[in-house]
């Protein structure tokens, strides 16, 4: 076992602090791995400050962190995929039971023994595990997914979670090319949506209540830009869309969303309303249309998103801080004051 720098908070009412973590010692099937760059995450916040306590409880002191990008500094006897000096990512899983139905399909994410890359059980150390807010991390070789080099790191770290989040049911429902594609928001989740549809060769509309983020949304690759608070607007696209992605947290009609749909249209939610969604039945059932929702990838479809972002060259829209103004960032990520996404530059660690 070894001691890392990191950034934790004590309870949900205190800062994010400068702080002292343990790691350990890497076993033969393990890969080290200092960090270069961390992605922040909503759930990060939403952890940090317990707010998810009915469902996954906080456990104190917390170092949030599961959109890692790193270079790797040392590996395990056993390890066959990395050696030191080359780049690699971690995601929101470290582990899993590896021999449920759900990982022998390659869906590692709905496992039931799943392991959290921060929050969740450590079976090494005892306690919690310990995210990216800190200067290296030891993870299993099955974990670790290679980065492709021609990409920006600090815009590769929320791949591992807006991108694989975003990509992952664009995949499972089969946008392709000439399709018709809607986005739902323009956010951190959104905007990777419109790129992936985009480089996908959909045809991709972005809808958002917000007038002034068109010019954005056709930067990013949008072909049109619907006001979804103008009626005379949406209804212009009645019955039209393939499929939509539905990035929105706040409370919403999703029924003005699945009207859009074709006949055997999909819509799926990536974003998680507090409040249940009222949805007609009728909807649905008019147009044989289908509501999913999806939860980030497995390990394999990851790295498939990763290096489909290497040949695309595909990153999320970053603001790159130091971890001293972490705290800032989540009081910005609260009003949505990020384009659009916020990447901490972790050699700022060292100075701490």
């Amino acid at each position: 076992m070894y001691n890392v720098k990191a950034y934790s908070a004590a309870s949900a009412a205190s800062p994010l602090a400068s702080a002292t973590i343990p790691r350990r010692d890497p076993t033969e099937s393990d890969v080290q791995i200092e960090i270069l760059f961390c992605g922040i995450c909503h759930s990060d916040v939403h952890q940090v400050r317990n707010e998810w306590s009915s469902v996954m409880p906080t456990v104190y002191p917390i170092v949030p962190g599961h959109e890692i990008v790193g270079r790797v500094t040392q590996v395990g006897s056993a390890v066959t995929k990395y050696q030191p000096g080359d780049l690699a990512a971690v995601g929101c899983l470290v582990d899993s039971d590896r021999t449920c139905p759900q990982c022998q399909a390659g869906f590692e994410q709905f496992c039931p023994n799943l392991t959290l890359t921060f929050n969740g059980m450590d079976k090494h150390l005892g306690g919690v595990t310990y995210g990216g807010y800190s200067a290296s991390i030891v993870v299993d070789e099955r974990f670790v997914l290679r980065v492709p080099a021609n990409l920006d790191l600090a815009g590769v770290a929320p791949l591992l979670c807006a991108g694989i989040t975003t990509y992952s049911p664009m995949r499972h429902w089969g946008v392709t090319q000439g399709q018709k594609v809607g986005v739902v928001g323009l956010g951190g989740l959104g905007h990777m949506g419109v790129k992936f549809a985009h480089a996908l060769g959909a045809q991709v509309v972005v809808f958002t209540t917000s007038p002034g983020k068109k010019e954005d949304a056709l930067r990013l690759g949008a072909d049109a830009v619907v006001v979804s608070r103008n009626p005379d607007e949406m209804q212009k696209h009645t019955g039209s869309f393939d499929f939509i992605l539905d990035t929105i947290s706040a409370d919403h009609d999703i029924n003005a969303y699945i009207n859009l749909l074709r006949r055997d249209g999909n819509i799926t939610l990536v974003g998680a309303p507090s409040k249940p969604l009222h949805v007609s039945a009728f909807s649905l059932i008019m147009g044989r249309r289908s509501l999913s929702g999806s939860n980030i990838g497995g390990i394999a479809e990851t790295q498939e998103m990763l290096d489909f972002c290497g040949e695309h060259n595909l990153t999320a829209d970053v603001e790159v801080i130091p971890i001293q103004k972490v705290n800032e960032a989540y009081e910005r990520l609260l009003k949505s004051d990020v384009k659009y996404r916020f990447c901490i530059d972790m050699a700022s660690l060292k100075s701490e």
